[in-house]
């Protein structure tokens, strides 16, 4: 594929770049709106990693590639940055969070029933951890009853990352969620209909802290601390062919993919009025992530000077 970048806000395009080209893919341009970087900094990184142009506008850039990538650290902007390549008929792989409230969520939804090609969302879902326990023989490794799932950090950027582990792991059926207090982090309980039950753990904690997962199954407990080094190539293996047209299904299902953000919400929701029980068929309460703000904090981060 022809492969459009659009905002190079962190470190995921740098570190992408080699990989899409190992599998034989042409990054044909960028476009950045400068949320975290200076101006100048896009020219700079297309003529640090060979990228042929700079352009000015999404449109121009959607005409020039055959799918984009959104790597967009504030999340309200993704449906915004996507829309131009959808409605030129691209593919589009969002980097997580996929969106950080309930109308972009739906949106993304009625992208995919549509026939668009959209995916994405956090590695950790895709991680060859969850791969191969998945992989064996339910008679070996038993069904799973109740999972644990914990990350350091913050509650969304990189909390995502523990619900989509989770679920990833249990897979769809989710019916409530419940914050269970927090002291630095949060605490929730992920219900699903059938009975099963996860745990999910997130926030800043006194440094990072590695994804790790406790699984319980009628058989066994396991214990999976992901591998980082390779996370990247699982989200890229999984996605890639879809975008590029090689399969017709998608690596998840839409309404699959976007629970956990779904779970993040009503667990923010569960401890926004007192802890109560949320289910995710409630009306939209109109809460949501604030992704220009994560926006700002990250710019400060990276550039504290300023």
């Amino acid at each position: 594929m022809k492969i459009g970048l659009v905002d190079l806000d962190t470190s995921h395009p740098a570190s992408w770049i080699p990989i899409l080209r190992e599998y034989g893919h042409e990054i044909v341009g960028v476009v950045d709106h400068g949320n975290v970087h200076p101006q100048g900094y896009a020219d700079k990184f297309a003529s640090e990693h060979n990228i042929p142009a700079v352009f000015s506008d999404l449109a121009t850039l959607a005409d020039a590639c055959d799918a984009a990538i959104v790597h967009s650290c504030n999340w309200d902007a993704h449906i915004a940055r996507a829309e131009p390549f959808v409605q030129h008929g691209k593919a589009v792989l969002i980097d997580k969070p996929l969106a950080g409230n309930r109308r972009d969520l739906d949106q993304l939804l009625a992208w995919s029933a549509q026939g668009a090609r959209v995916t994405g969302g956090s590695a950790l879902r895709f991680c060859q951890e969850i791969q191969a326990f998945l992989a064996r023989d339910v008679s070996d490794r038993g069904s799973i009853e109740t999972a644990f799932v914990a990350c350091g950090v913050d509650e969304f950027n990189y909390g995502i990352h523990a619900y989509s582990m989770l679920l990833g792991l249990m897979g769809p059926g989710v019916e409530s969620v419940r914050c269970l207090g927090s002291q630095r982090q949060r605490r929730v309980q992920v219900n699903w209909a059938d009975g099963r039950a996860g745990f999910v753990v997130v926030g800043t904690m006194d440094q990072w802290l590695p994804y790790a997962a406790t699984v319980i199954t009628n058989r066994c407990i396991e214990q999976m601390t992901p591998k980082i080094d390779v996370l990247y190539r699982a989200l890229l293996d999984a996605t890639l062919p879809y975008l590029a047209g090689q399969t017709e299904a998608p690596p998840v299902a839409m309404a699959e993919l976007l629970l956990p953000e779904r779970c993040a919400l009503a667990a923010m929701r569960s401890w926004c009025e007192g802890d109560r029980v949320v289910r995710l068929d409630e009306p939209d309460a109109g809460l949501g992530y604030d992704g220009p703000a994560f926006a700002a904090a990250y710019q400060r981060q990276r550039y504290p000077q300023k």
